[in-house]
């Protein structure tokens, strides 16, 4: 399964002092001229990740998925 994200800033991690983002808008991609469906109310949007790995943990958990069932893209 596919889904985009828009990243936001986030904090400077306390823990590892590395970079965070969180994600402003997650949808399910949709094949060319379908209309995608909007899932940012099924996230945590004050989380802050790490990277795109640990979102696409966190999105295959929420969605009862293997990882590796699941792919990302950013977009703008």
């Amino acid at each position: 399964m596919l889904f985009e994200y828009t990243r936001r800033r986030g904090v400077r991690s306390p823990v590892t002092d590395a970079a965070t983002f969180r994600v402003d808008r997650l949808r399910q991609a949709a094949p060319r001229g379908t209309q995608t469906t909007d899932l940012s109310h099924l996230i945590d949007s004050s989380y802050n990740y790490h990277s795109a790995r640990e979102l696409r943990w966190h999105l295959a958990d929420r969605f009862g998925m293997l990882p590796e069932a699941i792919a990302l893209r950013e977009y703008a």
